[in-house]
């Protein structure tokens, strides 16, 4: 047998010291490849959904796999998403049902948490656009607003920080707001912050704190999907049909 192989070394840890010193280097030895990055990624379920997402093929993501392609390189430790739970619209009354097939497909994923915001959604009165012959018209509008999903993945990666349990933190989202929990994370408590984009058009706000910056590509969301029949405890379920 090999000596290199009988010793335990297998090639993907191990390298040739090229730019050491002492004995090892010197002798043609072979040292230890650097350890890879403890990271945790932090997803903005809407941010993605609505920048990478909706209208696509692509939206039963294993976001696990996903996370593995565009983060060769990285060891990703955990992953935390944030979402809220979305109510039924007229125009779309099983959306409620698809979002919660959705969820339980990340459940099976073993490294995942889903932490919720809320949904507000309630009726208001706007001004038309166009302006009729009287003047200004009003229309009533249902209005949707998603809370709570922006500042809990700032809380939770600024926590994660202070506990010192990962060295590089990734954000999928293009959310200005969260620029101040970025510099707070890579000036002050000296980590690593990448983004993961999912809109055509990068945030300037978050490009100026973050420490590396990548465009989310269509090619890595059409091989990250789940397969179309899963298994959890419950029993077998389905991706959503009109999916």
């Amino acid at each position: 047998m090999d000596k290199k192989r009988a010793h335990g070394y297998h090639g993907s840890r191990y390298h040739p010291c090229r730019f050491g010193a002492g004995r090892e280097a010197a002798s043609g030895g072979l040292c230890f490849a650097p350890p890879r990055l403890r990271t945790r990624v932090y997803i903005d379920g809407f941010n993605l959904y609505f920048g990478a997402l909706k209208g696509t093929p692509f939206r039963w993501l294993d976001a696990s796999k996903f996370c593995r392609l565009m983060l060769p390189q990285n060891d990703i430790c955990s992953i935390k998403y944030f979402t809220a739970l979305v109510t039924p619209r007229p125009d779309d009354p099983r959306q409620p049902s698809r979002q919660q097939a959705y969820l339980r497909a990340l459940r099976t994923l073993p490294n995942i948490s889903i932490i919720l915001g809320h949904f507000l959604s309630h009726t208001v009165t706007m001004p038309l656009a166009v302006r009729g012959n009287g003047g200004k018209r009003y229309v009533k509008v249902i209005k949707t607003e998603e809370k709570g999903s922006d500042v809990n993945l700032a809380v939770h990666m600024l926590n994660d920080a202070y506990q010192n349990r990962y060295d590089v933190a990734v954000i999928v989202s293009n959310d200005s707001d969260l620029a101040e929990a970025i510099r707070i994370v890579t000036k002050e408590l000296g980590k690593r912050v990448g983004v993961l984009n999912p809109h055509r058009h990068p945030s300037r706000t978050l490009l100026a704190h973050a420490t590396f910056f990548k465009t989310i590509r269509k090619g890595v969301l059409r091989v990250s999907q789940f397969p179309p029949t899963l298994r959890d405890k419950h029993g077998a379920f389905h991706k959503p049909a009109i999916w």
